[in-house]
């Protein structure tokens, strides 16, 4: 595992209270004053090299963010011309922009951040190529905003519920926001949305999408805050790693 004891910029390592036993490579960074952007860039450096030497990276941190680093760890590993896709798994959409959000916060606008808007916030700096919107894939998604409903509208980035997703051809990462699972089952979310798929129903999807053989690595979002740890997102993080060590482990 590889993990990033942040969310966006702010430290939380009792995070930790929640990973499942295994060896470990925790990523942290001396961050800048000031600037938001250049702070998040400085960690996220430090996320994808650690990324880059890992054939197929476990990565576990505080929110959705950190996955710009672990895509341009990714994408130090391949071929340029080979795009490595996304498969999203989010009760969110996550793809607000710095114009439309509300709230001003970052952590609604990773995957929209992947597949191309504003580079000059951060994806320059970490040398990150835009994620073709064709080979980006939202997975349930059940809180829009009319924003982002609108983008959605025009995209070509595909979305499914969690029981029926067509993964993107060639590699791709699985991204898991855990608030994606019904928040009945999983307690303790920053974010909670009512409803949702249950926690087998996010292992089943995830499954069947390593079984293709071509996931380049898995980046797992705990977007709750540290409280003490519990048993059952603690299994819930397990279950996930084993199922991509399934992958690692096949002929």
């Amino acid at each position: 595992m590889i993990f990033v004891p942040y969310h966006l910029d702010e430290r939380r390592d009792g995070l930790a209270d929640d990973l499942p036993a295994g060896p470990t490579t925790t990523v942290t960074a001396d961050l800048p004053d000031g600037d938001i952007w250049a702070r998040l860039a400085t960690l996220y450096g430090n996320v994808a090299d650690a990324v880059a030497k890992e054939p197929v990276p476990i990565v576990i941190s505080g929110d959705c963010t950190v996955s710009l680093g672990v895509m341009a760890g990714l994408q130090r590993q391949g071929n340029p011309q080979e795009a490595v896709g996304v498969v999203w798994f989010d009760a969110h959409g996550d793809v607000q922009t710095l114009e439309t959000t509300t709230s001003g916060y970052i952590g609604g606008m990773p995957l929209r951040l992947l597949v191309g808007y504003r580079p000059e916030l951060i994806a320059e700096r970490l040398g990150l190529r835009p994620v073709p919107q064709e080979r980006a894939v939202l997975a349930d998604a059940r809180d829009l905003d009319p924003a982002e409903v609108e983008f959605l509208a025009g995209a070509t980035l595909m979305r499914y519920d969690v029981n029926a997703i067509r993964p993107p051809d060639g590699k791709f990462l699985v991204h898991v926001d855990l608030d994606v699972v019904d928040p009945a089952e999983l307690p303790g979310l920053m974010f909670p949305v009512d409803g949702g798929p249950t926690a087998s129903a996010l292992l089943a999807a995830v499954g069947a999408l390593v079984a293709t053989g071509r996931v380049a690595g898995l980046d797992v979002a705990c977007t709750w805050r540290p409280d003490g740890g519990n048993a059952r997102r603690r299994d819930l993080i397990a279950a996930l790693i084993k199922a991509l060590q399934s992958q690692r482990n096949a002929p």
